[in-house]
């Protein structure tokens, strides 16, 4: 009998593949402060399931499609005159709304909902481990192969200028690194919480990190804890796991904070 067996063993090894791709993506989100960008992105992989059903596609192909065309949007349009945080409400919700509509428009297909709207983890299967393993791992590579320019044209976009870095181009890299993180997330922890998994083990290594290098590698150290606290938790108490994943992860930004805080008073 192989480990893959185990349902327990895929669905840990599917969290911890999303997390190494998502921690560090989610340093640049709080960075540049795109959290609503994410929220947008996130919401318009529904869309990309309802046309993945109807055109008999693969589901991660559908979201990532999806995902590119919102992210690639959005970035053409911000500084074009929009109000950034309306434009991206209207995407968010219209489109989350749109795939809603489109998911019932497909009577030959029994979709479950709440599947895609908060993941099923525990229904990852060997084909699943190895998307979302590809997909975290060229992520990855693409955050490693542009981290200096991202880190400066992030941290100060007149110096990217001036050193031949245009901010634009990085802003679109990051853009289609995090829709591929979306599309990878969908079967961990759906539409509607892969945001929390990029800003929450984001948000709370703030507290421990000096430096952008050691703030990615705490956020997935943190990642990697609420994944094996949320399973293990969801077990305990026999509660949905995408959500407690989610749970366990806010409760380690509570943690991280109130030791900031202790850290701050003691000084």
């Amino acid at each position: 009998m192989s480990l893959l067996d185990d349902f327990i063993v895929r669905a840990v090894l599917a969290g911890l593949g999303l997390v190494i791709a998502a921690a560090p993506l989610g340093c640049f989100v709080v960075w540049r402060r795109m959290a609503y960008f994410g929220d947008a992105t996130a919401h318009a992989a529904l869309l990309g399931v309802a046309l993945a059903l109807t055109f008999n596609i693969s589901i991660f192909a559908g979201v990532l499609s999806v995902a590119l065309i919102m992210a690639v949007t959005v970035s053409a349009l911000a500084g074009r005159g929009f109000a950034m945080d309306t434009l991206l409400g209207v995407m968010a919700h219209s489109s989350l709304a749109f795939g809603l509509v489109a998911v019932s428009f497909v009577p030959s297909v029994r979709v479950d909902l709440m599947a895609y709207l908060f993941g099923d983890i525990l229904a990852v299967g060997r084909s699943d481990l190895v998307v979302i393993w590809l997909g975290a791992l060229m992520v990855v590579g693409l955050l490693y192969w542009r981290w200096s320019a991202l880190l400066t044209a992030t941290l100060n976009p007149d110096l990217a200028y001036a050193s031949g870095i245009s901010p634009k181009r990085e802003q679109i890299i990051l853009s289609l690194a995090l829709a591929l993180v979306v599309a990878v997330a969908i079967k961990v922890v759906g539409t509607l919480l892969i945001a929390a998994m990029l800003l929450i083990p984001a948000a709370s290594a703030r507290a421990f990190a000096r430096t952008p290098e050691r703030m990615a590698v705490i956020a997935m150290v943190i990642g990697m804890l609420s994944i094996l606290g949320g399973i293990q938790s969801a077990f305990t108490f026999d509660t949905p796991t995408g959500p407690t994943i989610v749970c366990v992860g806010a409760l380690l930004f509570v943690v991280a904070n109130l030791v900031r805080l202790v850290r701050g008073q003691a000084k």
